[in-house]
C-alpha cells in the first residue's frame, strides 16, 4: 500500500530499491525460558504445521533460541519474550502466517503469565548516489543545524527515539541509518524506521486476557497502516500508494 519513498528537495537521494518491510509480534511472558522454544514443541502441539520445512537447524540456548522456516516465518525466544517474525517480501498480506502462529501459541500456552504484547513493523528505505544518504537524511531533514555537527573528524551519526501515545497503546519509533549489503557486494545506504505498538496486559487474567491478545493480533494490519502513514506522510512526505516490498528473511 505504500510507494517507494522519496525525500523531498533532496534530488541526490533517490531510492534505488523497493522499501523493505518486516513484521513482528512479540509476547512478554513472566519467567519465560528461551529453551522452551523447540521445533518438536511447535510441531507436536500443532502451533506450526508438520509440513513446514526448516530453513536451517534450530538453535536452542538459555540466552536465546530460534526456529526458522523456509516460508519466511521466524520464531525467536529470549528471556521473558517470544517473537514471531515475517517479511512482507512480494507476499500478499493475506498469505502471511506469523499472526496465525502467534495466535496458536497463545491458545496452546494459555496458562503462561503474559504481561504484554507488541506489534512491531519495520520499514527500510534505501538510497543511492550518496554513500551516507541514510545518515544525511536524519541530520539534514530531521535535525536542526547547529554547532553540534562541527566536532571531531566526521559528521556525527544520529538516531532518533520518538514516543507517541495513541488511544489503545504507546507507539515507539526508532529512526536509524542503515546499510544494505547487495549480492554483488555493493553496499547501499538506507534509513531504518522501526516501530513498536506496545500493549500492556498486567491488569487482565484468564480468558479475558487471552481474548484481548487475540484481538490485538487480529488488528496487526491496522497498526501497520498507522505506521505506514506515520513514516510515509509525516516523515517522508510521500503519498501511500500500491507497492511491492522487498525482504530477504
Amino acid at each position: 500500500m505504500a510507494s517507494k519513498a522519496q525525500i523531498p528537495n533532496e534530488s541526490q537521494q533517490t531510492p534505488m530499491l523497493n522499501d523493505i518491510e518486516e513484521l513482528t509480534i512479540s509476547l512478554v511472558i513472566k519467567n519465560f525460558n528461551p529453551t522452551l522454544l523447540t521445533y518438536d514443541l511447535l510441531t507436536m502441539s500443532g502451533i506450526v504445521p508438520l509440513d513446514w520445512e526448516l530453513a536451517r537447524q534450530p538453535v536452542v540456548n538459555p540466552r536465546g533460541s530460534q526456529v526458522s522456516f523456509k516460508n519466511g516465518v521466524n520464531i525467536i525466544a529470549q528471556p521473558n519474550t517470544i517473537s514471531f517474525v515475517e517479511g512482507l517480501a512480494n507476499k500478499d498480506s493475506k498469505t502471511l502466517e506469523f499472526a496465525n502462529v502467534a495466535q496458536k501459541y497463545i491458545s496452546k500456552m494459555s496458562n503462561a503469565e503474559y504481561q504484554g504484547i507488541s506489534i512491531s513493523p519495520k520499514i527500510i528505505v534505501p538510497f543511492i548516489q550518496e554513500e551516507d544518504g541514510g545518515k544525511n537524511y536524519i541530520n539534514n531533514q530531521l535535525l536542526n543545524e547547529g554547532q553540534w555537527r562541527n566536532f571531531g573528524n566526521l559528521t556525527p551519526q544520529a538516531s532518533l527515539n520518538l514516543f507517541y501515545q495513541l488511544d489503545q497503546c504507546q507507539l515507539v519509533l526508532n529512526i536509524n541509518p542503515a546499510k544494505l549489503q547487495q549480492p554483488n557486494e555493493a553496499v547501499i545506504s538506507a534509513v531504518l524506521f522501526a516501530g513498536s505498538f506496545n500493549y500492556t496486559l498486567t491488569e487482565l487474567t484468564g480468558e479475558t486476557r487471552t481474548n484481548k491478545m487475540i484481538g490485538i493480533i487480529n488488528s496487526w494490519g491496522k497498526d501497520l497502516e498507522i505506521f505506514r502513514e506515520l513514516v510515509y506522510q509525516k516523515f517522508l512526505q510521500k503519498a501511500i500508494v500500491e507497492k511491492q516490498s522487498l525482504f530477504d528473511s
